[in-house]
């Protein structure tokens, strides 16, 4: 290997964090605060367009950037059919306490809205006691929190339903991989233990969600009743008329540069 090659397999290669046993993957970049931490969605790595970007331009920005793969993903060690939305929020919890320090942008895609959400919950009520607010914003991109319950769950077949009990799980055919998406019953059952929608939810920080309108995978109804449910904090919502679930076009990748340049400066 040579030397350009071995410095360039330094700067990309991850850290591993024991999450629980299993290995979690992590990519992470020193600099200013507020730091940002990238959340991915369902099935998604930390090496996605979206998650590139946002390292390019944090590495640009002099900024701390952070991001991993929940167990199953990517470069992480476990099976993607044992995940929970509480597994995977316990991992993401982990990697921000182990690796962070000082004020944060929660950075959230799609189910990483999801996860992104729970996590303020659950560190307000640990940094509550110390007088900390470590949250100073949160960007969510087509955000699909409560997914299992909201989506899922209300549109499932008879074959769907027959598979989840026979089987524990079923595959739907995916438009962003060969591999199907598994929904196991675990998941589904999890998922009502971690809902976020249904009531007030208090950030405490400034949001900003980025929803596209051709959307097949999450409807822009759900990002328009998440800005509902967050009446107390300073909401801008995005609509992109052509925009689709992922949101990684060179438009969509401008618009969420400049989306997090704002949270930035309004940060302070």
């Amino acid at each position: 290997m040579s030397k350009d090659l071995r410095e360039e397999f330094a700067v990309t290669a991850p850290v591993f964090l024991d999450v629980d046993g299993t290995s979690i993957a992590v990519r992470r970049a020193g600099g200013a605060a507020p730091g940002i931490v990238w959340l991915g969605g369902y099935k998604s790595d930390m090496l996605g367009t979206k998650a590139e970007k946002l390292a390019e331009w944090a590495s640009g920005q002099g900024r701390a950037f952070l991001r991993h793969d929940y167990s199953g993903h990517g470069e992480s060690g476990g099976a993607f059919a044992d995940g929970t939305v509480s597994k995977w929020l316990s991992q993401s919890l982990a990697v921000f306490r182990h690796f962070t320090q000082g004020r944060q942008i929660l950075v959230g895609s799609s189910m990483g809205a999801w996860i992104a959400l729970r996590m303020i919950q659950e560190l307000r009520q640990e940094l509550h006691k110390e007088g900390q607010n470590r949250i100073a914003g949160l960007v969510l991109l087509a955000p699909a929190p409560d997914f299992t319950a909201e989506l899922v769950e209300p549109a499932l077949t008879k074959a769907q339903k027959r598979d989840l009990a026979k089987k524990g799980f079923f595959a739907e055919p995916s438009d962003y991989s060969a591999e199907p998406y598994i929904y196991t019953r675990a998941l589904i059952e999890d998922g009502r233990n971690n809902l976020t929608m249904n009531g007030p939810i208090d950030t405490h920080c400034p949001v900003h969600i980025l929803q596209g309108l051709a959307d097949a995978d999450v409807p822009p109804s759900h990002a328009l009743k998440l800005v509902g449910l967050l009446p107390a904090d300073d909401v801008t919502l995005s609509l992109i008329p052509d925009g689709d679930h992922r949101l990684s076009r060179p438009q969509d990748l401008d618009m969420l540069v400049r989306a997090l340049d704002a949270m930035v400066r309004q940060a302070g």
